[in-house]
């Protein structure tokens, strides 16, 4: 599998994600005027597509450890680019939410597969490099977004913003799909479908009942119920979608942890810092844009200079302090007022979350056996939906006591994200991948351990 191909086949993936997400909060308003939808119809072209992709992505990541992670990545691609294309010709919103979530469907595809295909081109120990860069890609996706976004609609109109996602396609899922496959791993693994479908509704109604206004306490209720009948069932399948050698790793267990509370924590902050600079300071949307700057600029920064701390200081030391620093930065904000308070706070959680992402990240991939890579992506793309989801839903929770209690109790709670920071492996020889029990040096040949023991040829 060639490298170079695979890493910028995996950033383009991640890239069109992060892109398409926040280009369409800027089109959202001329969409809604020139298709005369409503405030709710709206909100739901976003939430159509969190459940579908929330819903998915681990089984979608399974499918990618059964049928090769370049042939998932490839038909998500597709279908991304394919729907993307229809949503910009649709006739009416009610089309626009449909097509979301089919765009949702084939974003679970994508998505674990950008990881999955990195996990089979890299050995171990030069993995933090390759995910350094796909987190710094993301992080510009995420500044450029708005500003791509803007121009896109200034421009063109709403329509524009979605014939964007057909470029890469052709780049990227055809030369994919013409590539040879080489043999996988876990193609013998039967599928988990009842487990599949509870995992599917759990997360589903999870994410539906935090994005509700106000929070649906029945959903919360039936992905309760319905997350406890999954943990029965994957105990008692022979093949469970959830391997014990994924979910049963402490390491693994702490950094999806950390990974929700973090990206919980910031996203909360942030739906809060919205209303501080515009409502509090009198700021209007270019210039909020403008103060908030310095957290994409250092999110970028940090992610590309990650693989440097990792080396010295292990996942343990490396997201520790991140989560510190972000912890802090949501602190900092909470009494900022004026332009370098500002500007120090929003540094801070750039830096942090930065560092967590490819740190945390890199514990969750690398500890996984090329078999079930994709799981592993599943899971910790669906802990970056779930959190956001559970951050925005608490800090909306919160500010009727005020922006400034509601940033201390954010502040809290991005806290609790150091211990179990403190539960990652503290150095390379403890971030073996599983199966190895940390012990030995990590080999690079043909073989690879998997799931179960078996030996398997890449």
């Amino acid at each position: 599998m060639n490298r170079r191909w695979t890493l910028a086949s995996s950033v383009a993936g991640a890239v069109v994600v992060a892109l398409d997400g926040t280009v369409l909060t800027v089109a959202q308003p001329r969409l809604q005027r020139d298709l005369g939808a409503s405030f709710a119809e709206v909100q739901w072209t976003s939430t159509a597509y969190l459940v579908a992709v929330a819903s998915l992505l681990v089984f979608a990541g399974r499918l990618g450890d059964r049928y090769g992670q370049r042939r998932v990545f490839a038909l998500g691609l597709l279908g991304f680019g394919a729907a993307s294309a229809g949503i910009g010709a649709a006739p009416g919103v009610g089309w626009v939410i449909g097509l979301r979530a089919v765009q949702g469907v084939f974003g679970a595809l994508l998505q674990p597969a950008t990881l999955g295909m990195l996990r089979a081109a890299f050995p171990p120990d030069r993995l933090a490099r390759p995910l350094a860069v796909r987190t710094a890609a993301i992080g510009l996706a995420a500044a450029a977004g708005p500003l791509v976004g803007g121009a896109l609609v200034t421009g063109l109109g709403w329509r524009a913003v979605f014939f964007l996602n057909v470029l890469p396609v052709l780049v990227f899922a055809l030369p994919a799909l013409l590539r040879p496959e080489p043999p996988v791993a876990g193609s013998r693994t039967p599928l988990d479908l009842p487990g599949a479908a509870l995992l599917a509704v759990a997360l589903a109604c999870l994410v539906h009942a935090l994005t509700a206004r106000p929070v649906s306490g029945a959903g919360l209720a039936v992905a309760a119920v319905t997350a406890a009948l999954l943990v029965r069932h994957e105990r008692r399948v022979a093949s469970p979608l959830l391997p014990t050698a994924v979910i049963g790793s402490r390491a693994v267990g702490a950094a999806l942890g950390v990974l929700v509370v973090v990206s919980a924590a910031l996203f909360g902050a942030l739906f809060v810092a919205t209303y501080v600079l515009q409502r509090r300071l009198g700021l209007d949307p270019l210039h909020s844009a403008l103060q908030s700057l310095p957290l994409a600029v250092l999110m970028v920064a940090s992610a590309a200079l990650c693989p440097l701390p990792l080396r010295r200081f292990g996942a343990r030391g490396t997201t520790t302090t991140a989560t510190a620093l972000l912890a802090l930065g949501v602190l900092v904000l909470s009494g900022a007022t004026s332009t370098p308070a500002l500007g120090a706070a929003f540094a801070l959680l750039g830096a942090g979350f930065g560092t967590v992402m490819v740190a945390a990240t890199q514990v969750i991939v690398r500890r996984a056996e090329v078999a079930v890579a994709g799981v592993a992506g599943g899971l910790q793309q669906t802990a970056l939906n779930v959190g956001p989801a559970v951050g925005v839903a608490t800090a909306t929770a919160l500010m009727n006591t005020g922006t400034g209690p509601a940033l201390l109790a954010l502040a809290g709670l991005a806290a609790l994200a150091v211990p179990l920071a403190c539960a990652l492996p503290r150095t390379d020889g403890d971030d073996a991948p599983a199966g190895t029990g940390g012990v030995g040096p990590v080999t690079h040949d043909g073989d690879q351990r998997v799931d179960g023991g078996a030996v398997a040829r890449r």
